[in-house]
């Protein structure tokens, strides 16, 4: 995506390229907005709009006051017509489910923002910020997030034993990688992560990668999943019972696996995971 970020206020008409690489024109401060994606919503929120805000994805549910607004589907079950009917002035959708060329067709304008490694939670913040003419309170955010986490980070770093992680995002089994949001975390609460940065930020492995790799600790899965899984019986972290679920639709799943403002309380919360001796 590019951009010019370096002034406070946007200056309308605003162009920029997003993350599908579409030229996409802001003729005007956007007033409605439809937020497509759990981390996007959070983010707007963060920085002063969520008044904006007029209709939500089925999974949105943070903070409390856009459980109100009418909700539109998810990213690959969406409703359209719930959207148009919403008369945003704009969409900000994922990269992924294929909806913007079909708002688009609607006459509607879309953006999309699809943060995916650690570093462009930061940046897509930073965007949100310029396409709503809220480019001091994102800078603000980013700045105050960065210094959230690396309260943690000052506990963490120092760690002698760093125990060897499998983060496991679905059962298909999809992971995360080290250069992803959640593996850079996962790296800053003080484990080291047993996936190849090669193999991408959220790519879909064979369960014989973990087996080999043979972690200390596993994330995802509960004990008795992971135990009866074909040679899971012998990986360290089943043996030693080091298998921490992470139920789907929990705090803790949400606060993990959303790329957004919390992202210093999912650190927070996986540091406390991986070296718990550390906040006694």
């Amino acid at each position: 995506m590019t951009t010019s970020l370096s002034t406070a206020t946007t200056a309308y008409p605003f162009t920029l390229t997003d993350d599908l690489g579409r030229t996409v024109t802001l003729k005007a401060e956007p007033r409605r907005v439809v937020s497509v994606l759990p981390s996007t919503t959070e983010t707007l929120c963060a920085i002063g709009a969520c008044d904006r805000l007029v209709g939500v994805d089925e999974f949105s549910d943070f903070p409390a006051s856009v459980l109100k607004l009418p909700k539109v589907g998810g990213l690959y079950t969406p409703n359209v017509e719930a959207m148009v009917a919403l008369k945003p002035d704009l969409v900000v959708v994922s990269k992924y489910g294929k909806l913007a060329d079909t708002l688009t067709a609607a006459g509607l304008t879309v953006v999309a923002v699809n943060p995916e490694t650690y570093e462009e939670v930061f940046s897509k913040t930073l965007v949100l910020g310029k396409l709503m003419n809220r480019g001091a309170q994102a800078r603000a955010l980013v700045v105050q997030m960065r210094r959230d986490i690396a309260r943690t980070e000052i506990l963490t770093r120092n760690t002698v034993r760093k125990p060897t992680a499998y983060y496991e995002i679905d059962p298909t089994p999809y992971t995360a990688g080290p250069n992803s949001f959640i593996g850079v975390l996962l790296g800053k609460a003080g484990a080291i992560n047993i996936i190849p940065a090669a193999l991408g930020e959220f790519p879909k492995i064979s369960p014989e990668l973990v087996v080999t790799q043979n972690p200390q600790l596993i994330l995802g899965p509960d004990l008795r999943t992971a135990r009866a899984r074909p040679g899971w019986a012998n990986i360290a972290a089943v043996k030693s019972g080091r298998v921490i679920a992470v139920v789907p639709g929990s705090a803790l799943d949400t606060l993990l696996n959303r790329p957004g403002p919390r992202l210093p309380l999912a650190l927070a919360a996986l540091a406390k995971l991986v070296h718990p001796e550390l906040f006694r």
